[in-house]
């Protein structure tokens, strides 16, 4: 068994997308307020380090989005400490209302052509061996952004030769879209399913359970051999019974890899945490999950979608197994 390491310390937290909430605030998911809970003793993070500067001089030298800021992800502060980030592509402003994410909503950019050249250039910079570019949704675009994360991988490899792994939105379930994607050969093709179908309504409003299920099918169809990855969120009302399904699911339309990890309320805005789920079982998802067949299984508190995402291909091509993260 190999564990991806998380360091337990200082008081920091967050969410899928996750933040860093204080224990202190109020939470509000109807537009009511309600005593925030306190964290359990292993929702712990590190506090930002001097490390982190060589990363995020580089971000905002090129003028880049990450997911690790849009989104207040918990393990900013240990990934760039390694000199390791998620690119976010097609601006900072998503089209879709989610309930969990606390990336912004409203008025789109205009794309920036240059971008997937900016890209390229932080991976070269960072020494980045697997490159992760996700993106805000772009539901006001013809192709979604399609064309944009083809350029983005080609010229990642073309200025890096690293493995890259695409993090998409649904493309609203535009097959040529999904198609131009494929034909860019990324290394991992993944998209987060976020939550179980019973729950879509309220966590990831105008997306369609089916849809993602169709997504991930379709890249296995087009190629094979190209690993697929998908990503839930623990803590927002789903049970046990429900996540074995949906994780079945997933098995089912050819998933190679799945991460599970515990959804933190990035801000007053978003859902409140309905439960924190306990190590344990974590644990038990993970056993389920390598039932099931998955190739990769990471299952933690901490896990997010691209959370030591090289070490899970890597690990994969090795045969290791990840069963979860403590």
């Amino acid at each position: 068994m190999h564990e991806l390491p998380i360091v337990d310390s200082a008081a920091t937290s967050g969410g899928c997308c996750g933040s860093s909430p204080d224990p202190s605030l109020t939470e509000s998911g109807a537009g009511k307020s309600t005593p925030r809970r306190r964290l359990p003793k292993w929702l712990k993070r590190p506090m930002p380090s001097a490390e982190m500067a060589f990363t995020g001089g580089i971000i905002e030298d090129l003028g880049l989005e990450t997911v690790c800021e849009s989104a207040k992800c918990p393990n900013r502060s240990e990934c760039w400490a390694q000199q390791t980030a998620t690119f976010m592509i097609l601006g900072n402003v998503c089209t879709r209302p989610c309930g969990f994410c606390s990336v912004p909503k409203g008025k789109t950019e205009t794309v920036e052509q240059d971008e997937p050249d900016r890209v390229a250039e932080a991976a070269h910079r960072l020494g980045l061996k697997h490159v992760v570019i996700t993106c805000v949704t772009r539901d006001d675009l013809p192709d979604g952004g399609a064309e944009h994360f083809y350029q983005c991988v080609l010229k990642v490899r073309e200025r890096t030769g690293a493995a890259v792994e695409v993090l998409t939105s649904d493309f609203m379930g535009n097959r040529r879209a999904i198609s131009r994607v494929i034909e860019a050969k990324p290394d991992v093709f993944n998209h987060n399913t976020e939550t179980v179908p019973r729950l879509y309504d309220r966590v990831r409003r105008n997306a369609v359970y089916q849809r993602t299920l169709d997504l991930l099918a379709q890249v296995k169809e087009e190629d094979p051999s190209m690993a697929t990855k998908s990503g839930l969120m623990l803590g927002l009302g789903e049970t046990m019974e429900e996540v074995v399904e949906t994780c079945a699911d997933l098995r089912a339309v050819g998933v190679d890899m799945i991460t599970i990890g515990q959804y933190l309320q990035p801000g007053p805005g978003q859902l409140p945490v309905e439960r924190f789920v306990p190590p344990e079982e974590f644990e038990e998802i993970a056993k389920q999950c390598h039932r099931l067949g998955f190739s990769m299984v990471a299952c933690g508190p901490f896990v997010r979608s691209s959370y030591h995402a090289g070490e899970m291909v890597h690990d994969m091509a090795t045969g290791t197994v990840i069963s979860s993260v403590k």
